[in-house]
């Protein structure tokens, strides 16, 4: 009996501690290394946004975080081309960077929420980033290549999540 079966490409390499440290690019594009997370790296990069939003908004203003979620976007973009023409991987999942920032901005312009209205916000947030139906997917191959489209493209489908994502709370609030 023959194979008919297509090859398939070889896995890339998960990223190392070593990756993570190598250079300042991998430390944010790997998200502090929440990257690193051998099972759901995108979610252990949302549930670290989270937290660190948390913790940051103890001590910056509405407008200092407004600064920083622009600033983060800019280094993001950066780090996410470096890391992944690093990785030779157009969008490697171990990339968490965008995770972050989409999900900062989702968190800054929906608070104050208590602990249930921010799960809900990173259940639908998960969701489109995860299933990435319709303007996610549109989104997630606008963009791509080893140079500043590529970097970009890396953090264009989780703004496009996190849109999606305050459109869905903005229709709840507006009927509830």
């Amino acid at each position: 009996m023959t194979d008919t079966s297509l090859p398939t490409a070889p896995k890339p390499p998960r990223p190392t501690t070593r990756f993570l440290l190598a250079h300042p690019a991998h430390f944010i594009a790997l998200g502090f290394g929440s990257g690193l997370s051998p099972v759901a790296p995108g979610t252990a990069g949302t549930l670290w946004a989270w937290l660190a939003f948390l913790v940051l908004q103890q001590w910056l203003t509405p407008a200092d975080m407004g600064w920083l979620i622009a600033a983060s976007t800019l280094i993001g973009w950066w780090a996410c081309t470096v890391t992944a023409k690093a990785m030779k991987v157009l969008d490697p999942g171990n990339i968490v960077w965008d995770e972050v920032v989409a999900f900062w901005l989702v968190l800054w312009l929906v608070m104050p929420a208590d602990f249930w209205a921010q799960l809900a916000a990173f259940v639908l947030f998960r969701f489109f980033d995860a299933v990435k139906p319709g303007p996610v997917a549109w989104a997630d191959q606008a963009f791509k290549g080893f140079n500043w489209r590529g970097g970009f493209g890396i953090l264009f489908d989780d703004f496009v999540a996190a849109f999606c994502t305050l459109l869905v709370i903005a229709i709840w609030r507006f009927f509830w």
